[in-house]
């Protein structure tokens, strides 16, 4: 089990932004070899991303809908402590990370999980807490 961010996620979707690890990442989700753990801010941060390719890119709404079902077949859990805003806050302004960033750090340090992110600043902030990566 691992913590996803919306960086890996996005990144299956827009095929000029394929990544080698993303793209091995989904294949272990894919084959069910492994499970995620996402914050529930992933689905906001998800559809914003998709709603903005829509709006800016000419993404067309079927693929936008289609992603979104493709994404539920995957062993993703989504976690919904509602007790972690205060860590999620002093998380955020003690790494300097957006509050979303730091939900994914918090959630990897509670659950003491490796984090799959290819955000360059929540990948520095999880080396300095201790948090290991995907």
């Amino acid at each position: 089990m691992f913590v996803l961010d919306a960086s890996v996620t996005m990144r299956w979707y827009f095929e000029a932004g394929s990544h080698p690890r993303a793209d091995a990442i989904l294949d272990r989700l894919a084959s069910f070899a492994d499970t995620a753990v996402v914050p529930t801010i992933w689905r906001y941060e998800v559809s914003a991303v998709l709603a903005r390719a829509q709006s800016k890119d000419g993404a067309s709404a079927e693929d936008a809908s289609e992603f979104l079902d493709d994404l539920g077949y995957l062993p993703i859990q989504i976690d919904s402590d509602a007790l972690i805003f205060e860590h999620v806050h002093g998380i955020a302004t003690k790494f300097r990370l957006t509050t979303y960033d730091a939900a994914y750090l918090e959630l990897a340090r509670r659950k003491q999980l490796p984090l799959a992110s290819l955000d360059t600043k929540l990948v520095a902030a999880c080396r300095l807490a201790g948090v290991p990566l995907l």
